[in-house]
């Protein structure tokens, strides 16, 4: 079944996912910020800035800088940029605009202001229902995606119909696609596979090796559970992709921002300088603050690697320091 897309972003994950709908033949409408870079992917068929090799029909004028065409082009909506631009992106519409409409969630960041989660603050600021919305998840990096190496995407949401149809519209020869009904789940697991993908940078970074890696990851591991736990208690498969598999694949890949971004710290970067140098937005910066807040919330719970990644970004504690007393707490 056909649909009618609108991709807000213009970044590499953005720019993965027009592939995929392109190549299956949906109708597409690309939201980019800037009318330099939709007239450039208009007239030369590809993103200047990021996953250039990928290749678009330059007939089809698709590409936009206006946010309320895009909004009401679609049937569906996929947000698809870093979080800290949602806001902005986005703040021209009205709740009117996003009516009757599914809503993909594909941030693997923190929601503005006072939420945390995305389809929280699609809930509060647009009333969109919570089975309008769909978070998209992986594991999947857009750099495997352009290359057409096979990968894998996760649909979550509480609306059993509408996760199986719009997974339907991605599968194709080098995407296959799963779903499940833990949106609040799969949304926290992005958030923290970030957090964790900087801690594994950081050990990087050290000069820490394989050995403590495995280790440190399955604590990593640990903390996403019991956290989960405590955020939205339920019998939940913690091997499942869109936790394990993710958090596996952002830790591990050379294709990580986050872990990029970690390795910088460990070698002696400031946050900021860190920052500078990736040249794009680490969800996992923002992300650590948040969750690391969100723990006031339990004050019985905790995530020594949460909190370790904060205080080194945030406190500007000594990376040194820190992975000294974290190692000594994995033998617990």
């Amino acid at each position: 079944m056909q649909k009618r897309f609108s991709v807000i972003g213009g970044g590499s994950w953005a720019t993965a996912l027009v592939k995929i709908l392109t190549y299956n033949n949906h109708d597409v409408k690309w939201w980019v910020r800037t009318a330099e870079t939709k007239n450039y992917i208009n007239t030369y068929g590809h993103n200047p800035k990021y996953l250039s090799s990928v290749q678009f029909d330059t007939r089809q004028d698709f590409v936009t800088n206006d946010i309320i065409d895009a909004v009401n082009f679609t049937d569906v909506i996929i947000l698809a940029l870093p979080s800290v631009y949602l806001q902005d992106s986005i703040s021209k519409t009205s709740p009117i605009d996003w009516q009757n409409k599914t809503i993909i969630s594909a941030i693997k960041g923190v929601a503005p202001g006072n939420s945390i989660l995305i389809s929280d603050y699609l809930q509060t600021i647009f009333d969109i229902d919570l089975d309008k919305i769909i978070h998209l998840c992986g594991p999947c990096h857009a750099e495997e995606v352009a290359a057409e190496r096979l990968s894998y995407l996760t649909f979550s949401s509480t609306n059993v119909f509408a996760r199986e149809e719009i997974a339907k519209c991605f599968n194709n020869r080098y995407i296959i696609t799963d779903y499940i009904d833990d949106i609040v789940g799969t949304e926290y697991a992005a958030i923290l596979k970030n957090i964790y993908a900087i801690a594994t940078g950081i050990s990087i970074g050290l000069g820490y090796g394989d050995n403590f890696r495995a280790v440190m990851v399955s604590h990593c591991m640990n903390e996403m559970m019991e956290f989960l736990d405590k955020a939205k208690p339920e019998v939940r498969n913690m091997m499942h992709p869109s936790y394990m598999g993710d958090l596996l694949v952002t830790c591990y890949s050379q294709h990580s921002r986050n872990r990029a971004y970690g390795i910088m710290l460990g070698k002696g970067y400031t946050s900021a300088a860190a920052n500078l140098e990736l040249g794009m937005v680490a969800e996992g910066y923002y992300s650590s603050k948040a969750l690391y807040n969100k723990l006031r919330e339990y004050p019985d719970l905790n995530l020594p690697i949460v909190t370790a990644v904060y205080k080194i970004i945030f406190e500007h504690q000594t990376p040194e320091v820190i992975y000294s007393i974290l190692s000594k707490s994995f033998k617990n």
